[in-house]
């Protein structure tokens, strides 16, 4: 009997850790990018070294151990981001209802797997939402609209069968194959508990009556409206699922593995979180905000950049600062040269005396640097660039609350001269 391969348990960022795995599985991981580096482990013949980056959750190995990447951030506040960068218009005037309910659990897959089971319950609470579809068909019976391209295409116009069209009160809408394929996701990924899977396995009964996605087909479109909002948390939370490790929903081609398992780039949810809570934020103060605005950098319009944030005045035209994320310090001399470059490339080009970094803390202090040669402004001082530093282990209200510190910041921002 063959014994089972324990699994295999890195830190984000952290050392590399020797697994036993075969050549072709090893190509495999090493061509998905998912981990920092995948290479041959020198010292030992059938072992590759194994070093994850910002990814973190699990992944399923062709022929070999489940990878789990345990993550530097609490398991709880990497679903607060998640939730509020998915729905910032909830509430996030009370800090508490951006909490997504991960129980008990300290591992991402476990934490995900119970915080969407929690959310589709609370959805069908009320019962499974039904709604009108069109529904195309050929039918021995005439109801609805009488397709008569479709008759004479495919029958030569001779009937019976009868090709109709015609609304369907049904529960197959757009809200349930989106809840069905994420419950049939969870059910198949690495590292679920048991009862957590066995609640996830009555839920799917619940939704049998909406059809199963197609794989490589795109997830179907859904309104937000007063007949589903019961159902938008979990909707939310059910796309993020799918559209982040579904092979499903992946097109055609793609690598299996990339896909085999739920993982989280702390670095993109870093940058989704600082630059909607930012935007929530600065329209209390009466200015608007635009997520990845392009611009170039040279004349000719052949350089492209794009900043995370450009704050502008209410109206749009005018920008007033200008912020970039940054989950992760780069290594070297600890200047952060590539950051602070980056930034004022951001400034000289929309014409700014100032530019904002913000980094996931405690990674370096709040401070600034004041750039030479670039004098010119009514103060007589060159260019700033502020260095924010926000500590992901703080409660969600005192995250908030730093975030909101930094949003008054960029309205105080020195104007061009």
């Amino acid at each position: 009997m063959t014994e089972p391969v324990p699994d295999v348990v890195l830190r984000e960022y952290g050392p590399a850790v020797s697994v036993p795995l075969g050549a072709a599985a090893g190509r495999a991981l090493a061509a998905s990018s998912i981990l920092q580096s995948v290479t041959p482990d020198p010292a030992r013949d059938g072992h590759w070294l194994l070093r994850a980056g910002s990814r973190v959750g699990a992944l399923r190995t062709p022929g070999g151990p489940i990878v789990r990447i345990m993550p530097k951030t609490p398991v709880s506040r990497i679903f607060f981001l998640l939730g509020f960068s998915l729905a910032p218009e909830r509430a996030w005037r009370d800090d508490r209802e951006g909490t997504v309910d991960t129980g008990a659990y300290d591992d991402v897959v476990p934490a995900l797997a119970h915080a969407v089971e929690r959310r589709i319950d609370a959805a069908l609470r009320l019962g499974v939402l039904q709604g009108y579809r069109e529904v195309a068909e050929p039918s021995l019976v005439v109801r609805g609209r009488i397709l008569e391209a479709e008759q004479i295409r495919r029958h030569f116009g001779r009937t019976p069968p009868v090709e109709i069209a015609y609304d369907a009160y049904t529960a197959d809408t757009a809200e349930n194959r989106i809840l069905r394929a994420a419950v049939e996701r969870l059910l198949r990924l690495p590292g679920v508990p048991g009862p957590v899977r066995r609640r996830l396995a009555h839920l799917r009964v619940r939704l049998a009556d909406a059809l199963p996605l197609v794989r490589g087909q795109e997830l179907p479109r859904w309104q937000p409206s007063r007949l589903n909002s019961r159902y938008q948390p979990a909707l939310r939370l059910c796309e993020a699922v799918l559209r982040g490790s579904s092979p499903e929903h992946t097109p055609p081609g793609t690598d299996p593995l990339a896909v085999d398992g739920f993982l989280i780039d702390m670095n993109q949810l870093f940058e989704d979180f600082v630059t909607v809570a930012l935007s929530e934020a600065l329209k209390d103060h009466g200015l608007t905000a635009r997520l990845q605005d392009t611009h170039h950098l040279d004349t000719a319009g052949l350089v492209r950049i794009r900043p995370d944030l450009v704050v502008r005045t209410r109206d749009g035209r005018t920008p007033v600062a200008v912020v970039d994320a940054k989950y992760k310090v780069e290594k070297g001399d600890g200047r952060l040269n590539a950051d602070l470059y980056q930034a004022l490339a951001y400034a000289t080009v929309l014409g700014l005396r100032e530019a904002h970094l913000v980094y996931a803390a405690g990674r370096l202090p709040t401070r600034f640097h004041e750039v030479r040669g670039t004098a010119g402004g009514a103060d007589g001082r060159g260019v700033l660039l502020h260095q924010h530093s926000v500590d992901l282990s703080l409660e969600p209200g005192q995250l908030m609350s730093a975030l909101r510190d930094i949003a008054v910041r960029l309205t105080r921002a020195r104007t061009p001269a």
